[in-house]
């Protein structure tokens, strides 16, 4: 068992970022849970976690969060994991400013507003980890889910360039792709669908017709699909592993898309990414 850490886990009202809370507190570490709405973060302190309200798409709510959790810790932050996210499903086309603003409001302008907040505690202390939860689709783009593909290969870019800009500081980035997991993820996406896409005026209505059909489909979706706890293995290993990868694929699309994209000519991998 490694030393205790301290570690801020957005996202943990439910799936991975509420397994790895569970996993990394049973582990021994000091888990700060948090959620957006308050209900999740009462539910979270009464089952004995750590637990504060963080919404990533304001920007009081992230301050304040980071506040009260270096009161809580004296100031000491060993470690971030960036799990809380959501998924705007529709096509490019039919993606107003606002909705693409919204879904970048939480996946990569909160979770870099928030990580620049803890930054400079883990530059005082010496050490930091920072974990990034992106997707298979911060690797390759596929259909119907634009405004997430472009949040996850832009915040790709920023763990990228972060992670050369603190070289020599012994703060490590690593970034977790998954691909297919169980989760409320399809729920939620199923939601917003119906909030901010007008699919029965949209050229794309038959294929949001069969979309639909898969959003709402009880548990596993797709083929290759795994359970929470195989992302929470490789954010234990991020955490406590003396040599952190700067990448973990889980899934075995996740392998094999990364394989994909630096052996073929792009018009072939076209071809089988329309197919997914």
């Amino acid at each position: 068992m490694n030393a205790s850490k301290i570690i801020l886990i957005t996202g943990c009202s439910s799936g991975i970022g509420y397994s790895a809370a569970m996993e990394l507190k049973n582990r021994g570490h000091q888990v700060i849970a948090t959620a957006r709405k308050s209900e999740d973060v009462e539910r979270l302190q009464r089952q004995g976690f750590t637990a504060l309200q963080l919404d990533l798409a304001d920007s009081y709510s992230i301050q304040k969060a980071v506040i009260d959790t270096l009161e809580l810790t004296g100031g000491r932050c060993d470690a971030l994991f960036n799990n809380g996210a959501f998924g705007q499903p529709g096509a490019v086309e039919d993606l107003s400013r606002d909705v693409l603003r919204h879904q970048f409001e939480t996946n990569l302008f909160g979770t870099h507003e928030l990580t620049n907040l803890l930054i400079p505690s883990m530059r005082k202390q010496g050490h930091g980890r920072i974990i990034y939860n992106s997707s298979i689709l911060g690797l390759v783009a596929m259909r119907y889910r634009g405004a997430y593909n472009a949040s996850k290969f832009a915040l790709e870019g920023l763990a990228d360039t972060l992670r050369l800009e603190l070289y020599g500081t012994n703060i490590q980035i690593s970034l977790i792709e998954p691909g297919p997991i169980l989760s409320d993820f399809r729920i939620n996406s199923y939601t917003l669908f119906h909030k901010n896409i007008n699919h029965l005026q949209s050229h794309h209505k038959d294929a949001y017709d069969a979309m639909e059909s898969r959003l709402q489909k009880e548990g596993a979706a797709v083929a290759f699909t795994l359970p929470a706890q195989a992302v929470v293995n490789k954010v234990t290993h991020a955490l406590e592993s003396k040599n952190p990868k700067i990448r973990y694929y889980v899934t075995f699309p996740t392998y094999l898309f990364a394989v994909l994209k630096r052996i073929l000519p792009m018009f072939i991998l076209d071809i089988l990414l329309r197919k997914v």
